[in-house]
């Protein structure tokens, strides 16, 4: 049976917890999963809750993830309120197909689960060297500074060619273009300089070829400008060390505030694989969702779509949908089956660099409870500073002892 039309709301971005999205998105998700959502720009949209929406919304080709179809984000943003320009070449994640494929092609082959496999040796010997790190600052050290973000960070700067000693030239960067404070001007700064950086290394990798890095395959590949694979490069850059470092450090709080949960998969490392699902599933990372754009008229949910409405898809609320998942969804429990969630998206624009991110995060919190059996919080929960002020939440630090 059709809604009735219900009028606009504004996003839900008020978190009770640091480990728990907007209560009122269960409240929707239960009685009106697919509700009118009023934009700043004045757009009204519609937000999506339950997951079997999202995934319609994801993998259906009627629904657009092209830049220029979209609107501002729905909540208050640094970057403006003039119409969207379309993707720059090598934007990918911000085109349809077959532009969309034809970048995504280049890349796969440095994220496929054989390429993965080659590399845990690597990543666990830079899990070992954060670890010493971290215990040679001493207990009451930040684990974000000296753990979280390094390991990914290193990893995506070794994969792409990156070197891991100009990482200050990027790292700053990243975080003004996610910070919900910054101006315009600010976010835009920041996100040419990053380019201008990574454009700047395609001459020396030119004069240098490194072998298998993704900057070099970029090359070797041809038909890409230099400015294509300076954005294509930025692209994998920014996902992947700024989602898995705030994965890290959110994750190690939240099994720090759920000690029953943190003794079972140090007793049990073999837990490690499915409790790395549960926590993808339970943890809410992103303030917003995934958009895309109706690119005709449709029914979802019962709701009358029109061509060019736009819809956020609340991954974090999908991912507490009590018709796909079982149990109680606001408790973390690492021994739930949490398989099929959709912390990294689905269809076409799934996250490329999924596989990799599950392989970190098991290597590091399992090492990390291995090294530090005492391991705990060196001040209370409520002194943890959230990054409530980021695009993307987790914890700007986490001081520990053990």
């Amino acid at each position: 049976m059709p809604h009735t039309q219900s009028p606009p709301i504004e996003l839900p971005t008020r978190r009770p917890s640091a480990f728990d999205p907007p209560a009122a998105l269960g409240r929707l998700r239960q009685d009106d999963p697919v509700t009118p959502l009023a934009f700043p720009d004045g757009h009204v949209g519609w937000l999506v809750t339950n997951f079997s929406a999202a995934r319609t919304v994801l993998a259906d080709p009627r629904f657009s993830a092209r830049q220029e179809l979209h609107h501002h984000a729905p909540f208050d943003h640094p970057f403006g309120s003039e119409p969207i320009a379309p993707a720059a070449p090598g934007f990918f994640i911000g085109m349809d197909p077959p532009d969309h494929s034809r970048y995504r092609k280049l890349l796969t082959g440095q994220f496929t689960a054989h390429r993965v496999k080659q590399l845990v040796p690597r990543i666990e010997e830079i899990v070992d060297d954060r670890l010493d790190a971290l215990q040679t600052a001493g207990p009451g050290s930040d684990l974000v500074e000296h753990f979280a973000v390094p390991i990914p960070t290193m990893m995506i700067c070794e994969l792409l060619g990156v070197p891991y000693t100009e990482r200050d030239m990027f790292r700053h960067d990243a975080a003004t273009f996610f910070r919900l404070d910054s101006t315009q001007e600010q976010a835009e700064g920041a996100y040419a300089r990053m380019l201008r950086y990574l454009g700047g290394l395609i001459p020396r990798k030119r004069a240098e070829p490194a072998g298998d890095d993704v900057l070099s395959g970029l090359l070797e590949s041809g038909g890409l400008s230099d400015e294509e694979i300076a954005v294509v490069a930025l692209v994998v850059l920014i996902a992947g060390h700024e989602t898995t470092a705030n994965m890290l450090g959110l994750g190690a709080f939240t099994l720090l505030s759920n000690p029953d949960q943190m003794a079972a998969l140090r007793t049990d490392p073999s837990l490690a694989e499915g409790a790395v699902e549960e926590m993808l599933r339970y943890l809410p990372l992103f303030r917003s969702g995934l958009m895309r754009t109706a690119l005709v008229d449709l029914e979802l949910e019962g709701r009358p779509i029109k061509a060019g409405d736009c819809m956020v898809v609340h991954l974090a609320a999908a991912n507490r949908d009590p018709a796909r998942f079982d149990g109680d969804l606001d408790r973390l429990d690492l021994r739930r089956k949490s398989v099929g969630h959709l912390a990294f998206g689905h269809g076409v624009h799934q996250c490329l660099g999924h596989q990799l991110a599950r392989v970190e995060l098991q290597i590091a919190y399992t090492g990390l409870l291995r090294r530090f059996p005492r391991l705990r919080l060196a001040v209370t929960a409520d002194e943890v500073p959230l990054r409530d002020d980021m695009a993307i939440y987790g914890v700007h630090s986490l001081p520990v002892t053990w």
